[in-house]
């Protein structure tokens, strides 16, 4: 195949020596996004992001924790994620059982995507946790054999709006925690209460706050700069540049169960998804 450049991957499989020594390379980090306050944003900016850091090249695991089935609906339509809530391989199972997640790792229609998929069980989740052993690393230690695989560069975690042990599983298994906040004035009461719980977590979990992103943006309210505004008193907390717009061509991907910019790329959402994307891996790299 003679001398190969940067594309040549697209073209000729890697061998399996070259595959494993890729895998040795990467480094696997997971986010998880999070916020009490539903309607923030926090499924679309997981599957949006996932879709566009696949885009990038880079090889991404979707992990749906929430019992309502967003970020699984984000990838297939609603028969197909009832069946697979209905299967025995689901996340749900997993933790129950305190099972490898590489056995329920599905492929998505997407290249360089795959899911742990959902079931509406998830709502008593918390219930199974209370009598486990280190009940708050049951998660960590399902994802530990993935992330020792080297197989993915980013885990993604769609969290629920509550704030239980569930929840404090994800952030214990997690790196790095992207906060979407509604630009709205409930969507800082949400915030400020993700705040309080993490920063009650401190002994608990190492992870850190990548970032705030604001969502839902409407420019002709005034919302979107009072948001950055007050969140500019928060020095030690990141807010992205990026941002996401109200935008109609969203409502209209997940109806069809599409990443917004494989449904439409030129919309604006799609691009302001990709920005993120470029920002994320920008703090990896630092």
């Amino acid at each position: 195949m003679g001398n190969r450049n940067a594309y040549d991957h697209l073209f000729y499989p890697l061998s399996g020596e070259e595959e494993m020594a890729s895998r040795k390379k990467r480094k696997t980090t997971t986010i998880c996004f999070t916020n009490n306050k539903g309607g923030s944003g926090k499924s679309t900016t997981c599957a949006n992001l996932g879709y566009e850091l696949s885009v990038a090249g880079k090889k991404v695991l979707l992990v749906d924790g929430d019992m309502q089935l967003n970020l699984s609906l984000s990838f297939f339509d609603e028969d197909a994620v009832l069946a697979l809530a209905e299967s025995e391989k689901t996340l749900y199972e997993a933790i129950r059982g305190k099972k490898d997640l590489a056995e329920y790792v599905i492929e998505t229609p997407h290249e360089g995507i795959d899911l742990v998929p959902s079931t509406t069980l998830m709502s008593q989740v918390d219930y199974d946790l209370f009598t486990m052993m280190q009940r708050e690393f049951v998660l960590k230690k399902c994802l530990s054999g993935i992330k020792e695989s080297g197989k993915y560069d980013y885990i993604l975690i769609d969290a629920p709006p509550t704030l239980g042990i569930w929840v404090i599983n994800i952030l214990c298994a997690s790196d790095y925690a992207i906060l979407p906040m509604e630009a709205s004035p409930w969507g800082f009461f949400g915030l400020a209460n993700m705040f309080d719980f993490l920063n009650g977590l401190k002994d608990v979990t190492d992870a850190k706050i990548m970032g705030v992103l604001i969502t839902k943006v409407d420019e002709r309210k005034n919302y979107y700069k009072q948001a950055r505004d007050i969140l500019g008193n928060y020095k030690a907390i990141h807010v992205f540049e990026s941002f996401i717009h109200v935008d109609s061509a969203i409502e209209w991907a997940q109806d069809a169960s599409e990443p917004v910019a494989k449904y439409k790329k030129s919309t604006r959402s799609a691009v302001e998804f990709k920005k993120l994307a470029e920002e994320v891996i920008k703090h990896g790299s630092r």
